[in-house]
């Protein structure tokens, strides 16, 4: 996925942390056991709270168990898988397929073609455990990328669109939480949709690629007014995540949604802060 959804790692406990890279490691050994090398390639911080959030939710039997990897060769890894762990690993599939798909369709990146042909096969496979949510996905990427094609300039649909994808992501179970789940998984689907333009901005418009913020980036006060934009996304994602009653890693998660998700914007508005100082000399 994208790698916006992230712990702040200085701001959190040295248990929280090691709580949070189990689950990290359950979904990558989880991709390694059901869809290979290349399905493990595709492991992401944003499906990790995913499954965090709806394992502290929903409490489900967790297996907690050790392993070794080619990033940790010497020392064993705890490692924390349950069932939400195999639907976050089937979702990270799917989305990931597509995006290559998007990357081939919109920049014709031949790695991304290449690496979309071995997750065919294997995103075949999600698809059908989930067909009904795949559906509603397929359909929703299909609505977003007619909009990007159409060089659509309304912010708020175009990320809405997605959000609309994450909130079917969110959306684990037909129960009480649903309706509460997708409202978070909207808001915070808008986030990482208008934080990824964000982040690509001047790379699209050098290679000519669509991005809703092409024509705003260059004037002043655009960093200001996009990060009062996500503040708005994740003001409505929290409040939404505060009314799950949630007690199990709430900590982890709070980290995460109050300040591990403005690590990459700090980040890259402070290299474009100095770069215009340093034209301004």
């Amino acid at each position: 996925m994208f790698g916006y959804v992230v712990l702040n790692k200085p701001e959190i406990k040295f248990k929280d942390f090691d709580m949070y890279r189990s689950f990290y490691c359950g979904l990558c050994r989880e991709l390694r056991e059901r869809y290979g090398i290349s399905g493990q390639i595709t492991l992401s911080y944003d499906m990790t709270f995913v499954i965090l959030l709806l394992s502290a939710l929903y409490e489900p039997p967790t297996r907690k168990g050790t392993t070794r990897c080619i990033v940790h060769p010497v020392r064993k890894q705890t490692v924390r898988k349950n069932a939400i762990t195999e639907y976050g690993a089937d979702m990270n599939i799917f989305l990931t397929y597509y995006k290559c798909k998007d990357d081939w369709n919109d920049e014709k990146k031949i790695l991304s073609l290449a690496y979309g042909k071995l997750l065919e096969s294997k995103e075949k496979k999600s698809e059908q455990q989930w067909k009904k949510k795949i559906d509603v996905i397929i359909s929703c990427l299909n609505e977003l990328s007619e909009m990007e094609q159409e060089g659509e300039t309304d912010i708020d649909r175009v990320s809405g669109c997605f959000g609309r994808i994450m909130a079917e992501i969110f959306a684990y179970r037909e129960d009480v939480w649903e309706p509460t789940l997708r409202r978070m998984g909207f808001y915070l689907g808008k986030f990482i949709y208008l934080m990824d333009a964000y982040d690509d901005v001047e790379d699209d418009v050098k290679k000519g690629n669509y991005n809703p913020f092409a024509k705003d980036y260059i004037i002043k006060g655009f960093d200001d007014r996009i990060k009062n934009m996500l503040l708005l996304m994740m003001a409505e994602t929290c409040r939404e995540f505060e009314k799950l009653p949630i007690i199990k890693y709430a900590d982890i998660l709070r980290n995460i949604l109050y300040s591990g998700v403005w690590c990459r914007f700090e980040s890259i508005s402070r290299k474009r802060r100095e770069e215009r100082e340093k034209e301004d000399v």
